[in-house]
């Protein structure tokens, strides 16, 4: 049968695209707590609006004090560019950038991203660490050398292979941020659209919290915002037999891979992570007028041009202030964003103090806008 005849516009064949595209994220995750509830699936999607009108996007913390070398001092956390001796272990990965799982202990596993032209190993490390100064929920990513025990052939193409031991350097190791991740009737993860859903009565701050987030995702263009990219999660972990209601439901970014570059239509690596080219030439604001973000979105994201209202853009604006110049220098340095251009052949001439002057004339464009009335 001839694509005509299979797909009779372009509008269906883009439907049936990204329907598989959510799909396969869907099957791809797993683990969360699975909430049983009484009465069906309309008492568990009452259940799931409820926590996410409910739910936090961000906690205070003491921005300038932080350390964005070091980063989250987490259980299991590791020092800056540290080598780090694994076991492999042989199990099915999400996502389509390269990444395996590795014991560092017999009972803790981790997730590795690798691989020197891989955007995502230097991204992620400096927008989760961001994302956790301000005060937003994000996972915490380590830059480290791994030395893993038992690779396969196949992901040692990536590495450098000197007897018994396969070295990843550069590589990036995961820790989950604390909290239970939530399910309900077989739905992952929220959408953007769900910010909305806020209850403005009950918590008036959320709705300037919200907004700062998505004002946040714009500027570092977050470009994979499916479903699955971001996690509700269960502050205060509730039992997994007794769980059908959450006391501190909260909502985050899952995955920061695709970012510091220029968000695009199919979430390709080489445009949308880590690069410094694409990233600089992005402006905050598409229509200044209207507080319209810019952030053109990707064919399965659900986070395109958001509309910022005038207490999200000063939200936003007052965590930016608090960044001093060593903590942003810290940011990039250690994230080895300069590495990414010289490893991808991008244009040579990305260093960490550019990076630094990109960042702050994207914080200057937030901290000076002004979003009319009515916004």
């Amino acid at each position: 049968m001839d694509t005509p005849a299979r797909f009779k516009s372009l509008a269906s064949l883009t439907r049936a695209v990204v329907a598989l595209g959510l799909l396969s994220g869907a099957i791809a995750c797993a683990g969360p707590l699975r909430v049983e509830l009484p009465g069906g699936n309309d008492a568990e999607k009452r259940l799931r609006i409820d926590a996410i009108r409910r739910a936090e996007v961000w906690r205070p913390t003491n921005v300038a004090s932080l350390d964005l070398e070091r980063g989250p001092g987490v259980t299991g956390s590791f020092a800056p560019h540290a080598s780090v001796r694994c076991d492999y272990v042989d199990k099915e990965m999400s996502g389509r950038s390269p990444k395996f799982t590795c014991a560092v202990r017999p009972n803790d596993q981790v997730k590795v991203k690798y691989g020197r032209t891989n955007g995502e190993v230097y991204a992620e490390v400096a927008a989760t660490r961001l994302l956790w100064a301000l005060g937003f929920g994000a996972d915490s990513m380590y830059p480290v050398r791994v030395i893993c025990r038992g690779c396969p052939r196949d992901l040692r193409k990536d590495a450098t292979v000197t007897g018994r031991q396969v070295v990843f350097d550069p590589a990036a190791i995961e820790r989950k941020m604390k909290g239970t991740e939530l399910e309900w009737d077989d739905t992952v993860g929220w959408s953007w659209s769900e910010l909305d859903l806020v209850d403005v009565a009950a918590a008036p701050t959320q709705r300037a919290q919200r907004d700062a987030l998505k004002l946040l995702a714009a500027l570092l263009q977050h470009s994979d915002s499916k479903s699955q990219q971001q996690r509700l999660v269960c502050l205060d972990e509730p039992s997994r037999k007794k769980a059908t209601t959450c006391a501190r439901p909260f909502m985050m970014i899952n995955d920061l891979g695709l970012t510091f570059g220029h968000s695009n239509v199919f979430n390709r690596n080489a445009q949308g992570s880590a690069n410094f080219e694409k990233w600089s030439e992005e402006r905050v604001w598409r229509k200044p007028e209207t507080c319209e973000a810019n952030l053109a979105g990707s064919l399965t994201g659900t986070l395109r041009n958001p509309v910022i209202s005038e207490a999200g853009r000063s939200f936003l604006a007052d965590l930016l202030v608090q960044l001093t110049d060593q903590q942003l220098t810290d940011l990039f340095r250690v994230a080895r964003l300069p590495a990414r251009a010289r490893a991808a052949d991008q244009p040579e001439g990305d260093s960490v103090r550019e990076w630094v002057a990109a960042f702050k004339v994207k914080r200057h464009d937030v901290v000076n806008h002004r979003c009319p009335a009515g916004f």
